[in-house]
């Protein structure tokens, strides 16, 4: 091998394992020999400066001093976006859309990343220059200083075009923003505000080489060209990733509107379990050709609108660290804060997630921090007020054992959370556990409160749900405040629990991740808790919407003498452990594998009642129209809208009577 091929071999190498560290999160060679192979790679390009390439791997480390970035115009205008804060701001752009174009609409969301826009030019897989944004016509090429981050691409692969752009964000994680103030503090610097800040000036920074000591990343989220082989948004998403970029994988493509939301309230409560700062949700258009028909306003493309997540923050002292203990027996961290006004309300108290969450923005007792509250009921704690914090603090040491009865705590592979694994002799997982039976949507026991069960549990009264059948009055009676007539009203609501269906019954054992829909899916499948307890894993992920996660935790379940125990005690006490023969006399497969919309008012039965109508007969009932519906049963006053969406799509429009037939 002659030195160009030994140069050409090396610079693939080390793209390939840059890519594998930096973009997949998955290296495959040590730290050390990944340097090794760059030392050897830099003395070769030394030594033979012949075989010079502006995007070879060494160009990471940086030391190109540019003293006045260039101001170059760009190709295509980076445009601003317009926001919404409502679901109505949404429908209400949802209409205009549809009032403006042909065809079926759908939509790409992606989370919005909080940090400096970037405009990439590739030419020929290469990366060309690095423009800021600006005004959204021109910005500064931060060419050299952008090649250091080693999350974005020099060379691509695969089937890129040509020539094209790429847009993203350029973001400093929050471990790695800690992290750097943490370096700043002990040498007696000022910390840094806050990462977005921080990110954007990194990249005006003059020397190359400082700036690639900083942990910066970037985020791909939009083609721009000519005659690109992409025809929709989310295609180019894939694509992106396939040439070796970064795009993030919480993209999701919505079939309508309902599952924009969908989106939109998953992440406005779990955004911050993110290893960056996001401030909302963007929605495309996903065709591309309806993109063009759309257009652009003087400021913003039609075809895209940002949600932004209802926020408010403060800032606040955290005077201790607290630990809760669930009823799955999960640990809660709970920041105990000086008491703000926040979103209308006083908080003393927010959610710190978890282990990583409190490491991961670096969180000690005594800083003040950032406090909000979006669409959640319980605070976050988002960010530390590095400035204020007291030189001989220290990290935050997570605690090994259970706060409430001292065993030590685990954590699974993979999980979060750590967990105590007493689950037979910790209080407050076995009033978690009671609280939970009893609940409304589980076995809706009148006369009985999560306060009462925390008061038979501490008296000794009982020690699961299970204990609640053999309670009597006389035991109930002594307790405070407790009279004749309340042990009474106890009494008869757990006597009538019995009555209670088993798919609530199900659901009220509190296995971990069986919710209400999959406890009514199991019940539904397996009709007896006999037959579900001696399903296998693999019995059980063929089961409608049943992943592995549900299926390992339902054998888990059921592996536990405990429980079976438990459960043959409920048997005994004529809890509802079987569909009743009545209910399975009901049921049958006639409509199995078909989705139904029900839209409009009926007379013959209520829309309940039709919804129960196709469950018991196998089918599946379906909130909005997409081409997966296979009828639409349409009463009086049916919508407008629906009607012309099932018609558009070839959907089966049939009544109430044409229903019962089918059925019948």
């Amino acid at each position: 091998m002659n030195i160009e091929q030994q140069i050409t071999t090396l610079r693939n190498e080390l793209r390939e394992h840059n890519y594998n560290y930096y973009v997949l999160d998955n290296p495959t060679i040590s730290d050390f020999e990944f340097d090794q192979k760059l030392k050897q790679l830099q003395e070769l390009e030394k030594a033979h400066p012949e075989f010079y390439d502006a995007n070879s791997p060494t160009l990471r480390v940086g030391g190109e001093i540019t003293k006045n970035f260039e101001t170059v115009p760009h190709t295509y205008r980076m445009y601003s976006l317009d926001n919404s804060y409502s679901k109505e701001d949404l429908e209400d752009w949802e209409k205009r859309i549809e009032k403006a174009v042909d065809g079926k609409v759908e939509f790409t969301c992606e989370l919005k990343y909080d940090g400096a826009s970037i405009s990439l030019t590739y030419e020929n897989g290469k990366l060309k220059k690095a423009i800021t944004r600006g005004d959204g016509f021109q910005g500064d090429d931060v060419t050299a200083n952008v090649k250091t981050i080693r999350s974005i691409p020099l060379q691509l692969k695969g089937d890129y075009p040509p020539l094209f752009d790429i847009r993203g964000e350029i973001v400093l994680p929050f471990e790695g923003f800690a992290k750097m103030n943490a370096e700043r503090v002990e040498a007696g610097e000022e910390p840094y505000r806050n990462p977005r800040n921080t990110a954007s000036g990194s990249l005006k920074l003059q020397d190359s080489a400082e700036v690639a000591k900083r942990p910066l990343d970037c985020l791909l989220y939009s083609i721009v060209g000519e005659k690109l082989p992409i025809k929709t948004q989310f295609e180019s998403l894939e694509k992106a990733r396939q040439w070796g970029f970064k795009v993030p994988e919480a993209a999701k493509l919505a079939k309508n509107l309902d599952e924009v939301l969908e989106f939109v309230n998953y992440w406005d409560v779990h955004r911050h379990e993110l290893p960056y700062e996001t401030d909302g949700v963007v929605v495309k258009v996903n065709n591309l050709q309806q993109q063009e028909e759309l257009g652009y306003t003087a400021k913003s493309p039609r075809w895209a609108m940002a949600y932004k997540f209802k926020a408010e923050q403060v800032s606040t002292v955290l005077n201790q660290i607290t630990y809760q203990v669930g009823r799955t027996g999960a640990i809660t961290p709970v920041a105990n804060l000086e008491p703000v006004e926040l979103a209308g309300t006083i908080v003393k108290r927010a959610s710190l997630h978890n282990a990583d969450q409190i490491a991961k923005l670096d969180i000690r007792e005594g800083d003040t921090v950032f406090v909000e509250k979006g669409g959640e009921i319980i605070p976050k704690i988002i960010g530390v007020d590095f400035t204020q914090r007291d030189p001989s603090s220290g990290p935050t040491e997570y605690i090994t054992e259970c706060p409430e009865c001292g065993t030590t705590l685990v954590r699974n592979d993979g999980e979060a959370q750590h967990y105590c694994p007493n689950t037979e002799g910790c209080p407050p997982q076995i009033i978690g556990r009671v609280q939970h039976f009893i609940s409304r949507k589980a076995m809706d026991i009148e006369g009985l409160g999560g306060e009462t069960v925390a008061l038979l549990v501490n008296n000794g009264l009982i020690n699961n749900y299970a204990d609640l059948y053999l309670l009597k009055e006389e035991q109930i009676i002594p307790l405070e405040r407790m009279a004749q007539k309340s042990a009474e009203n106890m009494i008869k609501g757990i006597e009538a629990s019995k009555e209670i269906p088993f798919e609530r019954v199900l659901f009220a054992l509190g296995i971990r991740y069986v919710g209400e829909t999959v406890a009514k899916k199991l019940a539904k499948h397996y009709k007896t808790i006999d037959a579900l307890r001696n399903a296998s894993e693999e019995e059980l992920t063929t089961v409608d919407e049943i992943g592995e996660r549900i299926a390992q935790s339902v054998v888990s379940f059921f592996a536990s003498e405990e429980n079976i125990a438990i459960i043959e005690r409920l048997k005994s006490y004529g809890v509802q452990l079987e569909i009743s023969a009545e209910k399975l006399a009901n049921q049958t497969d006639t409509l199995k594998g078909n989705t139904f919309v029900v839209s409009g008012v009926f007379t013959k039965v209520s829309r309940d009642e039709l919804k129960k109508l196709i469950e018991d007969n196998g089918g599946k009932v379906s909130s909005s129209i997409s081409s997966k519906t296979n009828y639409v049963v349409a009463g009086d006053n049916m919508g407008p809208s629906k009607k012309t969406k099932a018609e558009s799509l070839g959907v089966a429009i049939i009544s109430e009577d044409d229903f019962l037939q089918m059925i019948s």
